[in-house]
């Protein structure tokens, strides 16, 4: 690591490095699950007609993270993590602003499209940032320890939206999120050293643009894990789409929601501690594909038992809660061992390769989720069935890859 003079600088340790990196990336976590509980009052307000549209304002957010990414990484090779990092936060305030004063569905929508734009960036650049300094089965054990840190914020987000939209309406929860951009971005300004150097940085030419993005996709085995990655990430944000008014509606559990999002969210955070207890040993491609496999078991039991009416009442909710907590669960033991899979050798263009990664991870992730959440019925099966398809199709793709590379 090193300054602007070239001159090796101090490494933050690795408790202060992991939770700094833990709090940007939950930039995204608090964006959406705080937004959970404000979905009905969004309904009733500015789309009573037809109720569902509400949970557009997070594939919104989804798709906009995802449109963004593409444009972060490169950026962050030209210019340095620190200030990309920034300049993201300063384009989610304005969405956050935006978003306060919105007087319509499609306005929220546009303006929590602009927030997505201005999370990339952290997400991001704060992927690059630790690929900067450590690859391999080092970045995806650090990386567990992210997740396991970052999975804190979903356990909370839901509680703390529900205490700010009761004490003062769901437009305050866009205050939540400046205030927490704030203390974001002083952490990283006040105590991260810059981990790009002048003399390693890409001017973002045409050319050096071209040659990035055809490094990164002419690898059969980074395209593969980019696949694995959408549908990952499309069967969580599907659910995630979907988890409110199945809450709600089909099990009349709206006023304990948080709380038993929190126990889902605790839960899975302990599949970040396991990844980072076993990866190093049995390896990153080897625990995903067993997760995968594992999850698209646990989906097709979960779909035989509810959608057969074999269980109904609580009996039906012990099934759908005990899923849903291995759909996230599932997500400590991929999601960090695949990046750090598709990043292995790509380390020289870090910035270029996690947009790369993650904006067609995401943006595919976008299009799973919106019609499987548009599509909820009053009951779960709709985002059951997605994760069963999703799952096994990961598991498929993963297993392949053990042979192939």
């Amino acid at each position: 690591m090193f300054d602007a003079t070239q001159q090796p600088v101090r490494r933050l340790a690795v408790g202060e490095f992991t939770a700094m990196l833990a709090l940007l990336f939950a930039t995204i976590a608090f964006s959406i699950d705080a937004m959970l509980p404000a979905l009905p009052a969004i309904a009733a307000e500015l789309s009573p007609d037809a109720v569902n549209n509400a949970q557009l304002v997070l594939s919104s957010f989804v798709l906009g993270m995802g449109v963004g990414t593409l444009f972060v990484g490169p950026i962050s090779d030209a210019i340095g993590r620190k200030i990309t990092i920034a300049w993201g936060f300063a384009l989610y305030v304005a969405g956050s602003v935006l978003a306060w004063y919105g007087a319509g569905l499609e306005a929220l929508l546009v303006a929590r499209f602009l927030q997505g734009l201005g999370a990339s960036s952290p997400r991001v650049a704060g992927m690059a940032l630790v690929r900067d300094l450590y690859a391999g089965r080092e970045m995806a054990r650090i990386m567990s320890f992210v997740m396991m840190v970052f999975m804190v914020i979903p356990a909370l987000a839901p509680l703390v939206g529900q205490l700010i939209i009761g004490s003062f309406g769901w437009r305050a929860i866009f205050l939540a999120y400046i205030l927490f951009a704030i203390v974001s971005l002083a952490w990283v300004s006040l105590r991260q050293a810059e981990t790009l150097a002048p003399a390693d940085r890409r001017p973002m030419t045409r050319a050096n643009l071209w040659s990035g993005l055809v490094e990164v996709l002419s690898s059969a085995e980074v395209r593969v894990y980019i696949l694995a990655m959408s549908l990952g990430f499309g069967q969580m944000f599907a659910l995630l789409s979907s988890i409110q008014p199945i809450f709600d509606t089909t099990y009349g559990f709206a006023a304990s929601f948080p709380l038993w999002f929190a126990g889902i969210a605790a839960v899975s955070a302990l599949s970040s501690y396991i990844n980072s207890r076993f990866v190093m040993r049995v390896g990153m491609r080897r625990l995903a594909t067993i997760a995968y496999g594992g999850s698209a078991v646990l989906s097709l039991f979960a779909l035989a038992l509810i959608g057969s009416g074999l269980v109904s009442g609580m009996a039906s909710f012990a099934v759908f809660y005990i899923w849903a907590t291995s759909v996230f669960f599932i997500a400590g033991l991929t999601f960090g061992n695949l990046n750090a899979l598709a990043m292995q050798k790509l380390g020289h263009i870090a910035g270029m390769a996690t947009s790369v990664i993650t904006a067609i991870s995401t943006v595919a992730a976008a299009f799973i989720a919106g019609p499987v959440g548009l599509a909820y019925n009053g009951t779960a099966i709709p985002a059951i069935i997605g994760a069963v398809v999703c799952s096994a199709l990961c598991f498929w793709l993963m297993h392949r890859s053990e042979k192939r590379f």
